[in-house]
This record gives structure tokens, sequence and C-alpha cells, in this order.
């Protein structure tokens, strides 16, 4: 590769990488290896750098190659059993309270993979539904399908308490001071 091709691979990544790593975190529900999975994305990202670079649409060609090594992760056993959440971004990001997000992604690891993945790139990573298709070669039918479902068992393991509640709202009101 030339000293362009690397200085425009490690631009991407500089910004790309936390927005990759909360990604995986969310897919896995484990930090470290949410890292592994990252890491391997992306010496595959670098090793096709040069015909990749000019894609039209390069977060979501990223973003399916981030998935398919989860995915292959997966398959080949090597899934852990999870012990405990560990966001290393929790503390650092406004939203909703710590006691919210760790239900919220307590219910997200017991949601199947399926469900999870497509979950995570609907509403975490913001991507529509024809852009989730692309990403993981689904039609939008099933990724429609998909995100229903998801919701429905995120909804059934989060409670009533839940269903109510509106978008980015936490269970306690915050005081502003």
């Amino acid at each position: 590769m030339s000293a362009e091709e690397d200085r425009e691979y490690v631009e991407y990544v500089s910004a790309a990488l936390d927005r990759l790593r909360r990604t995986a975190f969310l897919l896995c529900g484990d930090a470290d290896r949410a890292d592994d999975i990252v890491q391997s994305a992306l010496v595959a990202v670098y090793l096709r750098w040069k015909r990749i670079r000019m894609v039209g649409n390069l977060d979501g060609y990223v973003h399916r190659i981030l998935v398919r090594r989860y995915i292959d992760e997966t398959r080949k056993g090597w899934a852990r059993v999870l012990l405990a959440w560990r966001d290393p971004d929790t503390a650092a990001r406004a939203g909703p309270s710590v006691e919210d997000s760790h239900a919220v992604q307590a219910a997200l690891a017991k949601v199947s993979r399926g469900q999870r993945t497509v979950l995570v790139l609907r509403f975490f990573c913001d991507l529509s539904v024809q852009e989730t298709a692309t990403v993981l070669g689904l039609s939008t039918g099933t990724v429609k399908s998909q995100t229903a479902r998801g919701l429905a068992a995120m909804r059934d393991l989060l409670g009533e308490e839940w269903q109510a509640m509106p978008a980015g709202a936490t269970r306690e009101p915050r005081r502003v001071r």
C-alpha cells in the first residue's frame, strides 16, 4: 500500500474505531471480546483497503465485515459464558442511568443472535432497514420481522414499566441543578 492509502486507512479507523467497538460490544456483551472482533475486522479491511476505500458505503461495508466476524466467532464455539456486562464507556456518556443501561444490555443478551444483530444495527448504528438488509445479506422483510420480534422480546424481558416509556426516557426523572 502507498503512504497515501495508509494515511487514509488510519484516518478512517481513527474516526470509526469507537463506533465499531461499541457495536461489537453490543453484539457480544464483552469488552475484551469486542476488541478482538473489531481487530479481526480491521485486519480484513486493511488487507482489502486498496479495493474497498472507494466503496460508496464504506461504513456499511465495514459493519458487514464486523458482523460477519462476530457470527463466525460464535459459530466456531468461541462464545464464552457471560459473567457480567462491562462497558468501558458507560461512565463517560450522558444518557440513561447505569441501571437502565444494564437492564437493556442484559435483555439484549437474551434475545436471539439474529434479533440482537438487527436491533444493534437498526437502533444503535442507526442504519435503515435497507442498509441493515445490505450489511447482513438479508431481505428487507426479514430485517423488519427480526426487528419486530426482537423488540417484542425486549419488551417482554424488560416488563411493563419499559413499554410505556418514551424513547430516551429513564425510570427516574433527572434533577436539574
